[in-house]
């Protein structure tokens, strides 16, 4: 009977330990970006801190509920939770509530809930059910397509609703199908379109094809693996078409806020004036989060000091840009314990992720990780300066329900799956 007892017990602590970690110090951070006055009531549910304090209280009911539920249920009802999901992103264009631009949320209430957060985590579940049903690698095209279509629906239906950070996200799904066999020159074509359409935007159209003409005739001469003059032509046609046609979206598709941020990030404006009035329109938040993080110095100015921090300098602190709140209060020794708690989170899930025997929870495992590394590294990123500003939360940190509550989903459903490898006798 306590073997029994104890076998309920049973799952990684470690990763919960993380994660509540992360959830913990993400709060006193909300707490200090949003505090309005010396006397603090930590109940005041008209505060960001007060709503997500009960955000945090639910999430432990949540959470039990979770680790309740036969791990089975997830894997056999993945599909259903992935139509239901999908729904609910189609809801949003009829019964959507629009929010700085994007029609991303239902209100409930006095409340708001974000669909587009729990799609993630619907989608990881699908893949892995669809990958895990073909039992073996994905080699085969039809394959690929339908696993691709998984993925693209969501997306479509995210962008469509102008919510360009959340649309980022199904990128990481790549890395779980690289993982899954996915063949590595769907990798390859990734990271050269990207590095291309940089150069477009950088350098234009003209000076990309002309440099991609040099490095392939460098690489034809100088390794072992010569190019055929067909595979040489097909490849700088496709570098051309790739050029021109990032040029024609930036300039024609793209709106005008998100020409100027990118215009920022790669320094693309010569016109004095112009740029210090996009400057002041769209790197204000970004200046201040700088100038914030820098000023934290080594230690950081202490909990509730932060100068930047109390005197509200960096417009929706506790949300986006809740970073800036750890870089100033608690300096560089702050800043690099929550990137190294993250990066054990997401070593810790891989690790478990390839101790699974069952490839449907192997394949969900790495999703958890694709889709927690590419919020955190987006939004540190956007926070320093390093990409353009996209609005993408931390996970577990910044500020709001829909978001703790789909990540807590997210993770807590494989540290269920993950139980059933402990609890094998």
């Amino acid at each position: 009977m306590v073997r029994e007892t104890n076998r309920h017990f049973k799952f990684d602590w470690i990763t919960i330990f993380l994660f509540l970690l992360l959830v913990g110090f993400g709060w006193l951070n909300i707490l200090s970006a949003s505090h309005t006055g010396s006397n603090i009531d930590y109940f005041d549910f008209s505060q960001p801190f007060g709503k997500q304090l009960l955000f945090i209280f639910l999430t432990f009911g949540l959470i039990v509920i979770l680790l309740a539920i036969d791990a089975k249920f997830y894997e056999r009802f993945s599909s259903v939770i992935y139509i239901a999901s999908m729904l609910s992103l189609v809801g949003l264009f009829i019964f959507g509530k629009n929010v700085n631009g994007a029609t991303s949320w239902y209100a409930i209430g006095g409340m708001t809930l974000q669909p587009s957060e729990f799609a993630k985590m619907a989608t990881a579940l699908a893949v892995a059910k669809y990958v895990s049903d073909l039992n073996t690698n994905i080699k085969l095209l039809k394959d690929q397509i339908k696993t691709f279509t998984i993925i693209i629906i969501p997306a479509i239906l995210v962008l469509l609703q102008n919510d360009t950070g959340s649309t980022l996200v199904y990128a990481s799904f790549f890395f779980v199908l690289y993982r899954e066999g996915l063949p590595k020159y769907y990798l390859n074509i990734g990271i050269s379109l990207i590095i291309v359409s940089v150069l477009s935007l950088k350098f234009g159209p003209i000076i990309t094809s002309v440099t991609a003409l040099i490095f392939i005739v460098g690489f034809h001469f100088l390794t072992k693996r010569k190019l055929k003059i067909l595979q040489i032509f097909v490849i700088l046609l496709m570098v051309v078409a790739v050029s021109f046609g990032v040029k024609f979206f930036y300039q024609s598709i793209l709106k005008p806020h998100q020409q100027d941020r990118i215009s920022l990030w790669l320094n693309l404006e010569k016109d004095p004036s112009k740029l210090e009035k996009m400057k002041q329109t769209f790197a204000y938040n970004l200046n201040e989060s700088e100038k914030a993080i820098g000023s934290g110095g080594l230690t950081g100015r202490g909990f509730m000091e932060g100068t930047r921090t109390t005197g509200k300098f960096v417009p929706e602190q506790h949300t986006d840009y809740i970073f800036s709140t750890v870089g100033e209060e608690w300096g560089f020794l702050g800043s690099t314990f929550v990137v190294v708690v993250f990066v054990l989170l997401l070593l810790r899930i891989l690790h478990l992720a390839e101790l699974q025997k069952s490839q449907f929870s192997r394949v969900y495992g790495y999703g958890v990780a694709s889709i927690i590394f590419i919020h955190f590294f987006i939004n540190i990123g956007m926070v320093m300066g390093l990409i353009p500003t996209i609005g993408i939360p931390l996970p577990m940190f910044s500020y709001g329900g829909s978001g703790l509550w789909a990540f807590t989903i997210l993770i807590f459903i494989f540290i269920k799956l993950d139980s059933n490898r402990i609890n094998e006798w």
